[in-house]
């Protein structure tokens, strides 16, 4: 069975939901880009950008890619000191998550080399043992890197937010509520996901437009 187009599946949630429709004519068409990094690369990048400002964590990202002279893979990075990853300006906690990552790659514990053709709850599950991944980097890489599109991430505050702004409710809703809310968009809950994130969008410019 062929998988749908992203306009496709723009077109059935707006026809299933006036308030996506009306969010979809004010902001952008539903688009997810190609990925630029292999798996392990977008995996290690997810752990070094927790926690740290837009421009820090660029700067040591660039450094940490850098050591590794195009050959950023788990050997790679097991066969590196790790006072080198340090030297470059990552924690010692982000350390030892992505040797992590690259020990349970190697090993084969997390199957990246297939993990394209797993269900979404089984690859949340083995992204999920290692250290300093959990459901939502796990969910992210099925959105941004798999390009999956029945994601609903309820524990993102971003996703959360957009709901109350897009429906007029003063409260955030808990991830439980927002769960219930998600199932009329299966199985194409990335797209709404996507435009809950535009609603927060289309608030900050209109905050800085009125100011």
């Amino acid at each position: 069975m062929l998988e749908p187009t992203f306009s496709a599946a723009a077109a059935e949630v707006a026809r299933r939901d006036r308030v996506m429709a009306r969010l979809m004519k004010r902001t952008e068409p539903f688009h997810l880009p190609r990925p630029t990094h292999a798996h392990f690369a977008a995996l290690a990048e997810s752990i070094l950008y927790q926690q740290l400002a837009g421009a820090a964590a660029a700067a040591i990202h660039r450094r940490f890619v850098a050591l590794f002279d195009g050959d950023l893979s788990p050997e790679a990075v097991l066969a590196l000191r790790p006072r080198k990853l340090r030297a470059v300006g990552l924690s010692g906690g982000k350390v030892a998550s992505i040797r992590d990552l690259a020990a349970k790659v190697a090993d084969g514990t997390v199957p990246l080399g297939r993990i394209g053709r797993l269900p979404d709850e089984e690859i949340i599950t083995s992204l999920s043992v290692v250290r300093g991944i959990g459901r939502w980097t796990a969910e992210m890489f099925l959105i941004f890197q798999l390009r999956r599109l029945d994601v609903w991430p309820v524990g993102d505050y971003g996703v959360r937010k957009g709901y109350s702004l897009a429906y007029g409710l003063r409260d955030l809703l808990t991830p439980k509520q927002l769960e219930a809310k998600g199932e009329r968009f299966r199985p194409y809950r990335t797209v709404a996901a996507w435009y809950c994130w535009q609603a927060v969008h289309e608030q900050r410019r209109s905050s800085i437009k009125a100011q």
